[in-house]
């Protein structure tokens, strides 16, 4: 009789599924994007649902279906409000491919902030390689936007803004363990990527928006600093050993000639502390190519060297002078002072920062390693 039993049993575990408890593709909805407000002492999040059936087959996915829907939900805590959507929501939801965070003005500006990154990076589902940025649009309309000829989501600038970086790289993308390692060390300031809305781009019968970078918001441990954008926010480009491209464009000095744009390419930047009885200073070393664009007229290689770093310098400063008007220390020097002398940085150190001022930085010595005339003159293509 025992040994019935237990042959019944045998034969009825080899019946049971291994994955019994698992919720299958199909049945589950999928957090794409998460935008989080703050208003009249409330949380207001907005939930991007992506339908990943319009992905697997191809990036560009069937236009007559929807791509995507925002859940929008209130509460006192995230988690009432993401409780409030779960009461509304026909299947289980996923949130292992969350891409991207996107925090309001208001929600930066709020002591909230940093608790905000703090619940995604403790939900078990989440990652560190999700992407966070900054807003003064409305998160609504950004997470409405679909890339451009109607590629699929996943292919968006928020998504994934390498696949831009490389060709243009005003500002630097960050995500979540970026974002915990500059707020968990010197100046414990970290920039976040500003998103505005652009409508750069026309279809047939109507308008397309697009998503742009066009500055940073500045948060710090102690709350949110201010953004710095547009023309101010040039400058950090050029200080940044992770940008792969940027252009300048000028006339040169004394020229009645039009307006030339250049590229510049292989960015090495040093910083180097010196140190002078107990009070410190920077000196910034800069290292590019440059390769010319079309132009009018003769030009010469030294022409473009001079102007060049002319003009590079002073987007450096301008950035800079802007960050001090908001107590950012928007280079990180505090940092580069604690990495080569952390004796003299605790002396001179206040809540992790050093005292910046318009002389902090004593010198910038900006090197054109290669101009590259794109082809083999700098003469004219087409003569007039």
């Amino acid at each position: 009789m025992r040994k019935k039993a237990i042959l019944l049993l045998l034969l009825v575990v080899t019946l049971l599924s291994g994955c019994w408890d698992v919720s299958e593709p199909q049945r589950m909805y999928y957090i794409h994007g998460v935008g989080i407000d703050f208003k009249d002492d409330q949380y207001e999040i907005f939930l991007q649902i992506i339908d990943f059936s319009h992905v697997a087959k191809s990036e560009q996915p069937n236009p007559q279906a929807t791509q995507a829907e925002i859940g929008r939900a209130k509460g006192k805590t995230m988690e009432e409000a993401f409780f409030e959507l779960y009461r509304s929501i026909d299947q289980k939801v996923f949130w292992g491919h969350m891409t991207y965070l996107l925090l309001s003005e208001e929600a930066m500006k709020s002591e909230h902030a940093v608790p905000i990154i703090d619940s995604f990076l403790r939900h078990r589902e989440t990652r560190y390689q999700i992407w966070a940025y900054c807003t003064q649009d409305a998160i609504e309309d950004i997470l409405l936007i679909t890339p451009i000829i109607n590629k699929s989501l996943t292919a968006s600038k928020l998504s994934n803004p390498l696949n831009t970086h490389t060709q243009e790289s005003l500002v630097e993308p960050i995500n979540l363990r970026k974002l915990i390692i500059g707020l968990n060390e010197p100046s414990h300031e970290v920039s976040l990527p500003l998103v505005t809305i652009n409508k750069n781009w026309e279809m047939a019968d109507q308008s397309s928006e697009e998503t742009a970078l066009t500055g940073v918001g500045v948060l710090s441990k102690d709350g949110f600093k201010g953004f710095i954008k547009d023309e101010a926010v040039r400058g950090m480009q050029w200080m940044n050993n992770e940008t792969k491209r940027g252009e300048l464009t000028f006339k040169l000095d004394g020229d009645e000639r039009d307006y030339l744009t250049t590229t510049l390419k292989k960015i090495g930047v040093d910083i180097h502390p010196i140190i002078k009885n107990n009070q410190v200073t920077f000196e910034i070393e800069l290292h590019y190519d440059v390769t010319v664009n079309g132009f009018k007229g003769k030009l010469t290689a030294d022409q473009i060297r001079k102007k060049t770093i002319q003009v590079v310098k002073k987007e450096i400063k301008t950035t800079y002078e802007e960050a001090l008007k908001k107590d950012i220390d928007i280079y990180r020097l505090s940092e580069v002072l604690y990495r080569k002398d952390v004796k003299l940085w605790k002396k001179l150190q206040k809540d992790g920062k050093i005292k910046l001022t318009s002389d902090s930085i004593s010198k910038i010595d900006v090197n054109v390693n290669k101009v590259n005339p794109g082809r083999k003159t700098y003469s004219e293509t087409i003569d007039e």
